[in-house]
């Protein structure tokens, strides 16, 4: 019997401890092709590569059976590269993008290289997941994820995902293990609050550093960011329709012309 064949990728480089604890669960549920950034792409959202060249490198960073490549470029880029060029007639049934460290709950998602590669997959009619932890730090505590890793993607290889639509899934941070379940939710309505610090490099020219608080006054207990913080893994179905379709009817009533 033919194992399926799984895509995976990530957005914080090829070495991330996330995405091999990835690579480990997606080797137990069907046959691994690997193709990630060779350095980190975190917050370039869907971002391609248009004015550069593009490499492809076969890699071989721990054991197991899976086939890797590392790409210089998005992760975006990945994923086409993988589709169009790795995996050339074979299509994936699965495209599987993480483990981030760090939470894409909530507006998180618009920024995420991870969630972005989902979202790929989705635009190409490929079941796909976004994996994300609640913990940002390089040595993060992966060890209690991988049977809800290998649940969830487990239940899309069996069941598939509606068309169009991809899964944004987030892990609470390993001190709240062991988690209390899943939990299928809204994407929390919170955001950013940013300011700019303004600094001076060796030679006195300024230069600036982004920084933000995260905002919530989404109370609703339907959302990610409640499941989160309540120690349930969040799921969030997620589309890359970005028509605001309940708009629609007013805005033609006021604007439409024939």
């Amino acid at each position: 019997m033919n194992l399926p064949l799984i895509l995976v990728t990530n957005d914080d480089g090829i070495t991330a401890p996330g995405i091999r604890h990835l690579i480990h669960a997606m080797n137990g549920l069907g046959t691994v092709v690997v193709v990630a950034p060779d350095s980190p792409q975190s917050g370039m959202g869907h971002a391609i590569t248009l004015h550069d060249s593009l490499r492809l490198r076969p890699m071989e960073i721990d054991a197991g059976p899976q086939t890797e490549y590392s790409c210089s470029g998005t992760t975006v880029d990945c994923v086409k590269l993988a589709l169009h060029e790795v995996l050339k007639d074979r299509k994936p049934d699965l495209i599987v993008s993480g483990v981030n460290h760090g939470s894409n709950a909530s507006v998180n998602v618009i920024y995420s290289g991870t969630m972005s590669a989902a979202v790929e997959g989705a635009m190409q009619a490929v079941p796909s997941i976004g994996f994300s932890l609640l913990d940002s730090r390089w040595d993060a505590d992966f060890s209690s994820l991988e049977p809800y890793l290998k649940q969830i993607a487990r239940n899309v290889l069996d069941h598939g995902l509606p068309q169009g639509t991809c899964l944004n899934v987030n892990f609470p941070h390993a001190d709240k293990a062991p988690y209390a379940g899943i939990k299928v939710a809204r994407q929390a309505l919170g955001f950013w609050k940013e300011e700019f610090e303004e600094r001076f490099d060796p030679y006195g020219k300024p230069y600036f550093w982004m920084r933000g608080d995260y905002f919530n006054p989404d109370g609703a207990t339907d959302t990610d960011i409640w499941a989160l913080d309540n120690g349930y893994v969040s799921v969030v179905p997620t589309r890359f329709d970005l028509t605001a379709h309940g708009a629609l009817a007013e805005l033609k009533g006021r604007l439409d012309q024939q």
